[in-house]
């Protein structure tokens, strides 16, 4: 195999994939609109390039939590419609207002962006959220007449528009469970209610990405899509391909530096793990500074076409895989310099692998990447895909 020059340590975010997984979910709920979820710098993939990139395939607004999130896409020149939804007394809403971005009210927010409108001699576009039972942010049921009251009131003053009424499901994860039904009775309820105090409400949203592909009943006006756009599953019973998505992120380095070694050395802090045979080991220069799970010991990295455990802990900086076998130095099979593939599309590893090796969810291991691993976007010159559609 030869030898082919990568960067140190980087993620290729492939935005052609990412444009593939905006027209899927697209055409699953038609005649429901796209929010593309770019919250958390995209999930670790870039806010900017796949806001462009979900866009250009079709969805209609971007979501984000943080008031700064939205503006720094105002600045990049991005127009479309972004909501901003989670705040504190110290967000900048006069920020917010002013570039125009939509905000997510659960309450206390509201006095704060009329202040930020009359401030600013502009009227703030709100969506109003719902508690339906996630238990998080949003209007407790019992409040919601109250809240409507005062946004209405505000609305006839002409510092606001109220555009949106919205919820957030629980367990869309886990379609057998019966806590979505009550939720969306309890959101359709909500509705109308606002409905009869004299809200105009353009846009009704609910649906997740779980909820995208299994519940059409909560698709509504327009449907929030994070995971689902970066090719990743939300099921533990169904993987990527299953759900016609594809991984948009690749995060690979190289094998800086191998050694043999004998049956039972002592391998990384601890020495949690000792050879079981002699063997050789490989150092791949990516650990939790970059991102990767301290905990996901045996979590596989390919090099060269081959999987192989990551054994002992995983360090700041480095991790060790073990090749399983010796006379592989010196020789043109040595691994020395090679790409190593921790996740990605194709053949190599899934994240969900990680996930596991880790305890946690994919969500977390795509965003968790530092920033200390370089962001390569691939294909963000065109907005027409593998496929050729625009």
């Amino acid at each position: 195999m030869g030898r082919v020059t990568f960067p140190e340590r980087a993620v290729e975010i492939d935005l052609d994939a990412l444009r593939h997984n905006v027209r899927h979910l697209r055409d699953i709920a038609d005649p429901a609109r796209v929010m593309a979820v770019v919250k958390a710098d995209a999930y670790g993939h870039g806010a900017v390039p796949v806001a462009r990139a979900a866009l250009e395939a079709g969805a209609a607004w971007l979501g984000v939590a943080h008031i700064s999130e939205g503006v720094e896409l105002r600045r990049a020149g991005i127009e479309a419609p972004v909501l901003a939804w989670l705040h504190t007394p110290s967000s900048d809403f006069v920020a917010g207002v002013e570039h125009g971005l939509d905000l997510g009210i659960s309450g206390w927010e509201l006095e704060h962006v009329v202040a930020a409108a009359r401030e600013l001699e502009r009227p703030a576009i709100v969506h109003l959220k719902i508690d339906t039972g996630l238990g998080r942010n949003g209007c407790p049921p019992e409040k919601w007449d109250e809240l409507l009251r005062r946004a209405v009131g505000y609305q006839d003053e002409g510092v606001l528009r109220v555009v949106g009424v919205f919820s957030h499901l629980a367990t869309a994860d886990e379609p057998a469970r019966p806590e979505t039904d009550r939720q969306v009775q309890l959101f359709r309820e909500a509705v109308a209610a606002a409905e009869r105090a004299g809200i105009a409400v353009e846009v009704r949203h609910l649906a997740n990405t779980p909820a995208t592909f299994s519940r059409p009943d909560c698709h509504f006006d327009l449907v929030r899509v994070g995971l689902g756009i970066y090719g990743l599953s939300p099921f533990a019973d169904q993987d990527s391909a299953d759900l016609g998505l594809r991984p948009v992120m690749t995060f690979s380095t190289t094998v800086s530096t191998c050694k043999e070694v004998p049956k039972g050395q002592g391998v990384s802090y601890g020495h949690a793990y000792r050879t079981h045979q002699a063997t050789t080991l490989g150092l791949v220069p990516v650990g939790y500074g970059d991102g990767v799970p301290r905990i996901a010991t045996g979590a596989p990295v390919q090099v060269g076409g081959r999987i192989y455990p990551v054994i002992g802990r995983i360090a700041m900086d480095q991790l060790v895989i073990d090749f399983g076998t010796t006379g592989l130095l010196d020789t043109p099979d040595s691994p020395v310099g090679r790409r190593a593939v921790l996740f990605g599309g194709g053949d190599a590893p899934a994240v969900e692998d990680w996930a596991a090796a880790a305890q946690t969810i994919n969500y977390e291991i795509v965003t968790r990447i530092s920033d200390r691993v370089e962001r390569v976007h691939l294909h963000a010159d065109t907005g027409v895909g593998d496929d050729g559609l625009a």
